[in-house]
């Protein structure tokens, strides 16, 4: 039988504890390095708001999604949802990864979402801003904006910048509260579907934007004779492209540069929200003004879902 002494015997114990504590480092190591490591992205996906007809978007979104999937070496998925509420709550439950949001929108999502914008586009016009209308048939007899006192009015969304909060300054203004002094108000879903509900005299009057205004009196969808802009907004700072902040660093630099040189790699990929000829760094500050007209209005960020 073999046998050990009492010296050898502690100095065995003190190598065998010293052996359990270098393990035991190691493994607590890699689990602290595994706990902080940022996982692979290998499918990249894209919300985008609501703006028009889904099949539409998506038919339009597809070279700009090509365009994506090239440059950062990943698949790229669309997601979109019926209203501005659910890329918010995609991107806060991480179901999306970046997204196209309005003003009003993006900045609910950084206050809830974990969003960070990082690019703007810049319009034919050479500018980044927009502006809110308020539309009106011409049969309406409305020709000033104390004659929508009493009718019935269309936004677009409540989360809508363009179609809900700054159509709100308008009308408040003008001493006007919707809930108040018309006889309903309704939010049909998108831009276009503003229009046509004036254009098909479902509403008298109705909020929309500048951008999708003249894009669908292009495409002769409605007609500048029938569809009277009745009073625009200042204007307001451009739909900002967001991804969140938890992706990966290499990613999120992959993405910004993708946009801000694409229009000298692929210009068919502008062609996703109105008329983009190139896109420029967004940063969130150029949002406050958002956050201070919300502050104007008395809307509650931290109630708005």
């Amino acid at each position: 039988m073999l046998t050990i002494s009492g010296k050898s015997k502690m100095v065995l114990l003190i190598a065998v504890a010293a052996l359990t504590l270098s393990l035991l480092a190691g493994c607590g190591q890699a689990k602290k390095e595994q706990a902080g490591a940022t996982p692979e992205v290998k499918v990249l996906r894209l919300g985008l708001i609501p703006a028009e007809d889904q099949e539409e978007m998506l038919k339009r979104f597809g070279p700009t999604i090509a365009y994506l999937e090239k440059k950062l070496g990943v698949k790229v998925e669309h997601f979109v949802a019926t209203d501005y509420t659910g890329i918010i709550e995609a991107m806060r439950s991480g179901k999306i990864d970046a997204a196209f949001f309005g003003p009003f929108s993006y900045i609910l999502a950084a206050d809830k979402a974990n969003a960070e914008c990082f690019a703007v586009g810049v319009r034919k016009n050479g500018k980044s801003t927009y502006q809110s209308t308020i539309v009106v048939h011409k049969d309406s007899g409305i020709k000033t904006l104390n004659d929508l006192k009493g009718k019935d009015f269309a936004f677009v969304d409540p989360a809508s910048t363009s179609g809900n909060l700054f159509p709100r300054v308008i009308l408040q203004k003008a001493g006007i509260n919707p809930e108040k002094d018309f006889k309903s108000v309704i939010y049909a879903g998108g831009h276009d579907a503003v229009e046509l509900a004036v254009k098909n005299k479902k509403v008298p009057a109705g909020a929309d934007n500048d951008i999708t205004y003249e894009k669908m009196v292009g495409q002769k969808l409605i007609s500048a004779d029938e569809n009277i802009i009745l009073a625009k907004s200042d204007p307001i700072p451009g739909s900002p492209i967001v991804y969140r902040k938890d992706l990966p660093e290499d990613l999120k630099k992959k993405l910004k540069d993708a946009f801000l040189v694409m229009h000298k790699e692929d210009a068919a990929a502008l062609g996703g929200y109105g008329d983009i000829i190139h896109y420029v760094e967004a940063k969130d500050s150029e949002y406050d003004v958002i956050r201070e007209t919300a502050k104007i209005l008395n809307l509650d960020l931290n109630k708005m879902k």
